[in-house]
């Protein structure tokens, strides 16, 4: 049997809220490497659809399956166990605590007490890896609204994600934190991670999608 490509498939994903069908069957697919662009207007159920992906919801019906083999994810955590990380357009981050305090919050330990040393090294090498240069000792409420941006997008990339969602990811930025943005996206492409986009941002998408998904009233259009 030949070894599958898919990283992901979402398939027949159904989801209701009360008097709102927000996901009707949808299927999508994305294999190893490439970059899937999600378009479609307000309300057409693209983070519905990434955040059952993440856990943050259950799906009413359909299947997901992550490098060919079906899952169940029930929360973060799971879908972090699973290589799924998400960058949500209003940031995850808890602002009286540094970057390096977010970066590690929730990840199992076997420490009494936490050593900050080890991961204050290590996110120091992603930022040097990727010249997104973050202080990890700065309280997150200090920093710019670009370089918080930054922090969720380094944090999944602390935790080995193998897929990462990224929703609406330059809105909040200047034109400078934009551009170093989307040179990383298209440095993480280029060694192969696999990318969910959510974007408004027509040009962004084309520059970098290798398919787009058009969704409305929940479904996949196109």
């Amino acid at each position: 049997m030949a070894e599958t490509t898919s990283a992901l498939r979402m398939q027949d994903i159904t989801k209701t809220f009360p008097g709102v069908l927000a996901n009707d069957h949808v299927t999508i697919e994305c294999n190893k490497g490439e970059v899937l662009g999600l378009l479609g207007e307000n309300g057409a159920g693209k983070t519905t659809l990434m955040n059952i992906l993440y856990g943050l919801y259950p799906p009413d019906e359909g299947q997901v399956f992550i490098d060919g083999k079906e899952v169940s994810i029930h929360s973060p955590s799971e879908a972090i166990e699973n290589g799924i990380g998400m960058v949500h357009q209003h940031f995850k981050l808890v602002d009286t605590l540094t970057v390096i305090e977010n970066v590690i919050l929730g990840m199992p330990t076997n420490k009494a007490v936490l050593d900050l040393a080890p991961a204050r090294e290590k996110f120091k090498k992603l930022c040097d890896e990727y010249e997104l240069f973050v202080d990890p000792d700065t309280e997150v409420w200090k920093l710019p609204v670009g370089q918080q941006q930054w922090v969720e997008i380094l944090k999944a990339l602390y935790r080995d994600c193998k897929v990462l969602v990224l929703d609406e990811p330059t809105a909040a930025m200047g034109i400078h934190e934009s551009h170093c943005t989307m040179g990383l996206l298209k440095e993480l492409r280029d060694r192969g991670m696999t990318q969910l986009i959510i974007s408004h941002n027509l040009h962004q998408v084309f520059d970098l999608a290798d398919y787009i998904y058009v969704m409305r009233s929940g479904r996949i259009m196109a």
